[in-house]
């Protein structure tokens, strides 16, 4: 059916007569008279009583005069969104670990969202190893790995802040009058490191040698749940600066490695997978954020 002659057919209806929807219509009203006849030719049924001035609808017309009002509200919206780049909508699935560094990201996916409210966002936490076997299986569209970490089977971007290492510790421990942590004040200390690191392998260059007198007692996958053990006294904890506000967990302070100790952000993508709509907005916003960043 074509959506012109819907377009005449329903001004027709509204107006209730053809030489006048002709003339709002600019074309002729044989023309218009020829494109309705032929209209309800296809359709096997009479769309209009003709009387002497005026046109009144059948009740198959009345039918179609309602249908087609919904037909071309939809070819309406559709066309102005599409010529808007407004039909962008979906579900962005991101993993990812803890990291103040993702503040990019997270104004990135806030700039999407106000434009877009059809748009959804599923986060999900969890280490590297997690991260990739989802975005292998496809339940996330993005992974944000922290560290150094072989990515050939990715598409890699590097987000342009760095997280830094330090310790949290009570605050009436005797490091804790130190400005910063050298890999000798932690020999025979005993340590909490994160899930998401390689432990001794992180350290090993920053200790100088030292990592094997590091007493490391455990992992921890939320960084909350292991300042709390560290403010019971039992340890300290390697962490990333700024995950934990120390302000909000009395009793406690950060300290940040010396020698610095930075790792990078990067964001991964499956290389086998094409991002659908929402993923390539996401990307391309993204890029542009970091770009104005970098100015």
């Amino acid at each position: 059916m074509d959506i012109r002659v819907l377009r005449y057919f329903i001004k027709i209806a509204q107006e209730q007569n053809m030489s006048k929807a002709a003339r709002m219509l600019h074309v002729s009203q044989p023309a218009l008279s020829r494109q309705i006849n032929e209209l309800e030719t296809r359709l096997g049924t009479k769309l209009f009583i003709r009387g002497k001035r005026q046109l009144q609808l059948t009740p198959d017309g009345y039918y179609l005069f309602e249908r087609a009002q919904e037909i071309l509200a939809l070819v309406n919206k559709t066309t102005y969104n599409l010529q808007k780049q407004d039909v962008v909508s979906g579900t962005l699935d991101i993993g990812a670990g803890e990291s103040m560094a993702l503040d990019c990201v997270m104004e990135t996916i806030k700039d999407i969202m106000h434009k877009y409210p059809e748009v959804h966002i599923n986060f999900r936490s969890g280490d590297a190893e997690t991260i990739q076997a989802d975005l292998n299986s496809g339940i996330l569209e993005f992974g944000i790995i922290m560290g150094h970490r072989k990515l050939d089977n990715y598409h890699t971007l590097q987000l342009p802040a760095e997280d830094r290492w330090g310790i949290i510790m009570k605050r009436d421990e005797p490091l804790a009058s130190h400005e910063s942590i050298s890999s000798s004040d932690l020999i025979g200390r005993s340590l909490l490191v994160s899930r998401q690191v390689q432990g001794k392998k992180t350290f090993q260059d920053w200790s100088n040698g030292l990592i094997e007198q590091f007493n490391f007692v455990g992992t921890y996958n939320l960084i909350f749940n292991a300042a709390l053990l560290v403010k019971t006294g039992a340890c300290m904890a390697l962490t990333y600066d700024k995950l934990i506000d120390t302000t909000s967990i009395d009793g406690l302070v950060f300290r940040p490695l010396k020698p610095q100790l930075t790792e990078p952000n990067t964001i991964i993508w499956n290389k086998n997978r094409n991002l659908p709509t929402v993923g390539k907005l996401f990307l391309e916003t993204l890029r542009k954020n970091i770009t104005k960043k970098e100015v």
